[in-house]
């Protein structure tokens, strides 16, 4: 598993000032916890304890519900993200049409499971429910280029592409 990167190098003061503002703009707004988790994970990749703090300060409600809901939408992301993002479809359609076997020639691929990123920072492996696909199934996307009808043979060729 790829180590945890130093939260100093993104948590830079640009970065940290723009939380402040995207905090601003939306602390007077009904429900604005979800928009601005949205927004930081956009800011930051993904949204560390120190980010949640600050949000959770910036609203005035606490760690543990910023955290609570980071954790229940899985479009949130408590850990670094590699440059490409791999999700697996693993839901009906593409399970029944062999989704698990290319997950499986991933991972053996890549050296990683589903939930973690590559050493270098370059590759994420995530499985997840439905994309959407199902006539394409089984689906794979990287980033936000899918790819259909996925077979195991083929993770590589398409892996070289990102290389």
């Amino acid at each position: 598993m790829a180590e945890k990167k130093c939260c100093c190098c993104e948590l830079n003061s640009e970065k940290l000032k723009r939380l402040d503002q995207i905090i601003e703009e939306h602390k007077t707004m009904e429900g604005a916890l979800i928009p601005v988790l949205h927004e930081a994970q956009e800011l930051f990749g993904y949204l560390p304890e120190q980010v949640q703090q600050k949000i959770a300060t910036g609203l005035g409600c606490s760690l543990a519900e910023v955290f609570g809901v980071a954790t229940f939408y899985s479009r949130f992301t408590l850990e670094p993200k590699g440059k490409y993002n791999i999700q697996v479809c693993l839901g009906t359609a593409c399970y029944v049409k062999g989704a698990d076997k290319v997950l499986e020639k991933l991972e053996q691929l890549l050296g990683i499971k589903a939930g973690q990123t590559t050493e270098d920072g370059k590759f994420s492996i995530q499985d997840t429910r439905c994309v959407g696909a199902c006539g394409l199934a089984p689906v794979m996307v990287i980033n936000d280029e899918v790819y259909g009808k996925m077979t195991p043979d083929m993770v590589e060729g398409i892996l070289a592409k990102y290389n």
